[in-house]
């Protein structure tokens, strides 16, 4: 399936630049519960630093973690020279229009490195807001991990309570050297007027590890992204987590794809995905070209309602050796299952949230405890009768 168009000249991408914001809980509620929502914790407790881009401007950037290096992208673009290893180097400017726009009219962005060997212990978090109607945002996001260190990195993608027909064009590069891990997590509360581009890239070295956690459980008008990962290194090791729900309105073409380009490498792809009435676009690609190597893709998803799934798995192996799988389901709820769980004294409606909320299991992504519960709380919220 071909992908669809945002018309950009809908959207206002100059004349919105943001106040500084020196202490994120003095947003208002409204802004908080959005930026909770998207796993911001506006205290920062527990955190190793902090970072927001609202709109067209950086207006928060605060690290308190040894070892780490937190900044705006045009600071970081001023500091290191153009940052000539990291800048553009996994996504191409030229890919397509959106990669073109955020290329010539950069906002800013986030610029994360944890040192070498560093190990930074409590999640960093950034942050990207658009607050306004017509507002188009174009961000750059550069991570990296230097050799031996460890890092995690909770990113929350959101509009603010009463934003109309938004834009968000964002391009994130990442960079895993030489035994590093890298466990980055992203959550979207957009809108449902909200058009949203991410073009997204990353680099493995000898035995790097990059697992990417992906949340969307609330309505989001048309977005597509479709990140890859290349395992250069040997030993190198990557996972995609996804948790996926499309109301109705709600128009989303994701997927993943990782690259087996050394030897002793392995990669999964793990994706949930649930319609309550939306359209839902799974793809996911694995291609091995140096063995040994193993990769396992599985998507599987739910229907309620009226909603459309498509899913489209892809293992591609060029060399004799490799080890490729994949499991793909998309169906509705079975009756014998909700049967099963009447018989135990739940109601109907009892029955088909228990069964909702174990599908959309997050327990896999190691969270942190308070954005687990976040992530539960958005759950428990759905409408069970959506199933009816």
């Amino acid at each position: 399936m071909g992908y669809r168009n945002v018309d950009l000249s809908r959207f206002s991408f100059d004349g919105a630049q943001a106040e500084t914001i020196p202490d994120l809980s003095t947003l208002d509620e409204f802004d908080r519960k959005r930026l909770l929502y998207a796993g911001i914790d506006v205290n920062a407790r527990e955190r190793s630093g902090s970072f927001m881009h609202m709109n067209h401007s950086g207006v928060h950037c605060k690290s308190t973690q040894e070892g780490l290096e937190l900044m705006d992208i045009k600071q970081a673009l001023q500091q290191y020279d153009g940052l000539p290893q990291y800048f553009w180097k996994m996504v191409d400017p030229n890919r397509d229009e959106y990669t073109r726009a955020a290329a010539e009219h950069l906002h800013g962005g986030y610029f994360i490195r944890a040192r070498k060997g560093a190990k930074i212990e409590a999640p960093v978090q950034s942050c990207l807001f658009i607050k306004g109607n017509g507002v188009g945002q174009n961000v750059h996001n550069v991570v990296i991990v230097e050799e031996g260190a460890e890092m995690h990195i909770i990113t929350g993608c959101a509009t603010a309570h009463g934003t109309r027909e938004a834009a968000h064009l964002g391009v994130s590069e990442f960079f895993v050297h030489k035994g590093g891990k890298l466990t980055f997590t992203m959550i979207h509360n957009w809108g449902e007027d909200t058009a949203v581009r991410p073009r997204s890239a990353g680099m493995l070295e000898e035995d790097a590890v990059l697992v990417n956690n992906y949340v969307l459980l609330k309505p989001v008008k048309d977005l597509q992204m479709y990140p890859t990962l290349t395992l250069a290194g040997r030993g190198s090791v990557a996972r995609f987590n996804s948790v996926i729900v499309a109301p109705e309105g709600s128009y989303v073409d994701t997927g993943n794809r990782i690259l087996l380009n050394a030897p002793d490498t392995r990669g999964e792809i793990i994706a949930r995905t649930m319609t309550t009435g939306g359209t839902i676009i799974n793809r996911g690609h694995i291609g091995a070209y140096q063995v040994p190597a193993r990769g396992h893709l599985e998507c599987k998803g739910l229907i309620l309602g009226n909603g459309i799934i498509h899913a489209i798995p892809e293992l591609e192996g060029t060399v004799d050796g490799v080890e490729l799988s994949h499991e793909a389901a998309v169906g509705k709820i079975a009756q014998e299952e909700i049967e099963y769980l009447m018989a135990r004294g739940l109601d109907e409606d009892e029955a088909t949230s228990t069964i909702v909320r174990g599908f959309l299991n997050v327990d896999i992504m190691g969270l942190p405890r308070e954005l687990e519960q976040a992530v539960e709380d958005q759950i428990n919220q759905l409408d069970a009768s959506d199933a009816m």
